[in-house]
């Protein structure tokens, strides 16, 4: 879907204070993207903790959801009330008041097995684009929400994995790298992306932010279509240590 020649993951950065800062800028941005768009309007929601506070937000905030259509980066093969589900994590934290009513939600199935899972969610996909192949200029996601893992990992687009090699499909099952195996989009799907939001916090993120900010790393190889925005927090910016003004 791009043109890989170039190394660097384009993209701009804005630096926040801390991460209750930056789930609030994130909140924001989401937000008025959601309350100005029009139906259907693909979100795409990331799992992991950096992420909750900006549900939360968004739980709270006055934003008609009814264009939204929401979908998982990522989802691990457990069930959907397990503990370590992203989909159990979304619905208690943007979901459970009952403000937020999308026009649709898309769950990663987690029953069946790890392929036929990926295969499910690959189809999904497919039938709300309305064709089998991405076309350049036709976004298969408006918005995507992505984190970024020590390791430089997005989405489970894991360090060594041959998900890392895939090219052709939208989902894929990652049956290893982790302890518990995961369906994730692709390359390819994340790539056809209008705009891609990176929510980065913490000091331990700041090696892999820098890596992958210079193209290195899972995450720094997406080369998506549309805008890339990276939403950090001073410590993951490094910006405390370097004595910046923000």
């Amino acid at each position: 879907m791009s043109d890989r020649s170039d190394n660097r993951i384009a993209g701009t950065m804005e630096v926040m204070k801390d991460a209750h800062a930056l789930a609030a800028r994130a909140a924001q941005i989401i937000g008025g993207r959601v309350q100005t768009a029009k139906a259907p309007y693909r979100v795409v929601l990331s799992g992991g903790s950096t992420p909750r506070a900006a549900y939360q937000l968004l739980a709270a905030a006055d934003v008609d959801w009814s264009c939204a259509e929401l979908f998982f980066s990522d989802e691990r093969f457990v069930p959907p009330d397990h503990k370590d589900s992203n989909y159990r994590m979304v619905r208690e934290s943007l979901l459970a008041s009952g403000t937020v009513n999308p026009r649709k939600l898309f769950a990663v199935p987690t029953d069946g097995s790890l392929q036929s899972a990926a295969d499910r969610y690959e189809e999904a996909l497919r039938q709300q684009y309305g064709a089998g192949t991405l076309e350049a200029g036709v976004p298969l996601f408006h918005l995507t929400l992505l984190g970024l893992g020590d390791d430089g990992h997005t989405a489970s687009l894991l360090p060594g994995q041959p998900v890392l090699e895939e090219r052709t499909r939208w989902t894929a099952a990652v049956p290893q790298g982790r302890g518990e195996p995961r369906v994730t989009l692709t390359y390819p799907a994340l790539e056809a992306s209008a705009l891609v939001i990176f929510l980065v916090s913490g000091a331990a993120k700041r090696d892999a932010l820098a890596q992958a900010r210079g193209g290195a790393l899972p995450a720094g190889a997406l080369k998506p279509q549309g805008e890339v925005l990276w939403l950090v927090d001073e410590a993951a910016s490094g910006a405390q240590d370097q004595g910046y003004g923000f």
